[in-house]
């Protein structure tokens, strides 16, 4: 059974129809990658799936559990965890309060410390700027910050939405580098990236995406080879 199964999945804004009947599926242990242009409805099927939108038709399975109708706040309970486009740090509270603030389905404080523990590990910069404003970080230092307060939930899956969006390529790259690791460790990673060559080369799924529909899926690695895609996405 795969950890996150999406089927027949519709979404509308008002009277516009975002996503037109999409399917697909995560396995555990799995980076799957959703690839498309600007407006291909990439963000608004994370927004669905972690409970910010309520899809208009279709199902959601999480873990065997239909969270279709779940509110975002229980499903991160339940184990997904999302780092939104545009970082949304809380701007006004130090590193270490934002981080604190993804625990917060959490109780055991001994286990949360543990967590602190490694995020700081996995995210040195983290740990030498805990008591700074996150408004005062650079761009690459809030997109760290995200990442980490997802982790502090714990999670068994993780949806990052644009990681690399607006960064500097030495940043890009720790970025991805990061994202390896958070797999490695046994994190299941949903990833929706416009740096198609970068998620591609992590990934071992991918679909593309164009206008609300999934137009192709395989290997990534396949797909990094397919002639179409190397012209619309990858540049050649």
């Amino acid at each position: 059974m795969a950890m996150l199964e999406v089927n027949d999945l519709h979404v509308h804004y008002g009277v516009i129809e975002a996503i037109k009947g999409i399917d697909f599926k995560v396995n555990k242990g799995e980076v799957i990658a959703l690839i498309g242009a600007n407006g291909a409805g990439k963000t608004t099927i994370l927004h669905t799936v972690s409970g910010l939108i309520t899809p208009t038709k279709g199902s959601i399975t999480f873990e065997g559990v239909d969270i279709t109708k779940t509110p975002g706040h229980k499903i991160v309970s339940m184990g997904m965890a999302h780092v939104p486009e545009g970082r949304r740090v809380f701007q006004q509270l130090s590193v270490l309060q934002n981080l604190k603030m993804g625990a917060f389905t959490r109780k055991d404080k001994k286990e949360i410390d543990e967590t602190l523990e490694m995020v700081y590990k996995r995210f040195p910069r983290l740990a030498e700027r805990k008591n700074q404003i996150a408004g005062t970080l650079s761009g690459g230092e809030q997109q760290m910050l995200a990442m980490g307060r997802a982790l502090m939930s714990k999670p068994s899956i993780i949806l990052m939405d644009e990681p690399s969006m607006g960064l500097s390529p030495i940043f890009v790259n720790e970025i991805f580098d990061i994202i390896r690791e958070v797999s490695a460790s046994g994190t299941t990673v949903l990833l929706v990236e416009q740096n198609a060559k970068k998620a591609l080369a992590i990934a071992n799924r991918a679909y593309v995406l164009e206008t609300g529909n999934i137009v192709l899926e395989g290997d990534a690695k396949e797909l990094m080879n397919n002639d179409a895609i190397k012209k619309a996405y990858l540049g050649e």
